[in-house]
């Protein structure tokens, strides 16, 4: 995989960064902290300080959990690093001593290598960013057709599922140009189903703002009869944070 950079070389100490990651797959249950030290772009191009879990994260589709992480070098080089899942305020931490690091020399030699390696390594991470990309797609569409499928012909819903098909097969490979492509055709055959989920969208709001009016006119009706009978009521919306 590719490394997230949170500290660069030379900051000076102490010093704090955090950011906040994600789940990858839907419900799952725990994810892992795999902290390194380096200058390569590829996890495995860099030398592992450590590593820890946190677990019991509740079930939630994948993106929606918010993982705060956060490196704290401390003024003695004592690096502490914490994972915490913000919704439930659940938290797990590793202390890294100052030896567990690179020596000055290991870190150079580490920069001569980044270096070496760095239209390879540039190259490594546009995969995996389009990898990730088309997998996004894959999960955004499968789900919206599990839900507005039936609004679609089995021609077009032939023509999505085919798609996905010809996507997972590309994230599977590591030619970079099939895997944009199949991408862009999965957004373009999926835009049918788009299309029928807005319709479907609009189409109940028209309907529940007749039912609104409808409802409007009656309490007035009845208000002009007997004001005692009316019921004033106040709909306040909360909508989710993400």
């Amino acid at each position: 995989g590719v490394m997230t950079k949170l500290i660069k070389k030379n900051t000076t100490i102490p010093t704090k960064a955090t950011q906040i990651f994600s789940t990858a797959d839907d419900g799952q249950s725990a994810v892992t902290i795999h902290v390194l030290q380096g200058e390569r772009e590829i996890a495995g191009g860099n030398k592992s300080l450590g590593q820890f879990n946190l677990s019991d994260i509740p079930p939630a589709p994948r993106g929606m959990p918010q993982i705060e992480v956060t490196f704290d070098i401390d003024a003695n080089g004592i690096l502490h690093v914490s994972a915490k899942d913000k919704a439930t305020g659940k938290e797990n931490k590793i202390k890294i001593q100052a030896s567990s690091g690179l020596s000055e020399e290991e870190v150079q030699r580490m920069v001569l290598d980044a270096e070496a390696h760095a239209e390879e390594d540039r190259q490594a991470r546009e995969l995996a960013d389009a990898r990730n990309q088309c997998d996004g797609m894959i999960h955004t569409v499968k789900k919206s057709l599990g839900e507005y499928g039936k609004a679609l012909s089995d021609s077009e819903k032939g023509v999505i599922e085919a798609a996905i098909k010809e996507a997972e097969e590309a994230i599977r490979g590591n030619d970079l140009e099939a895997i944009k492509g199949k991408t862009e055709a999965l957004g373009t055959a999926a835009q049918k189903l788009g299309e029928k989920m807005y319709a479907e969208q609009q189409a109940h709001a028209g309907a529940a703002e007749g039912a609104a009016g409808a409802g409007s006119s009656g309490a007035a009706g009845d208000s002009r009869k007997d004001d005692s009978d009316v019921v004033d009521a106040e709909f306040t919306e909360v909508k989710d944070k993400k």
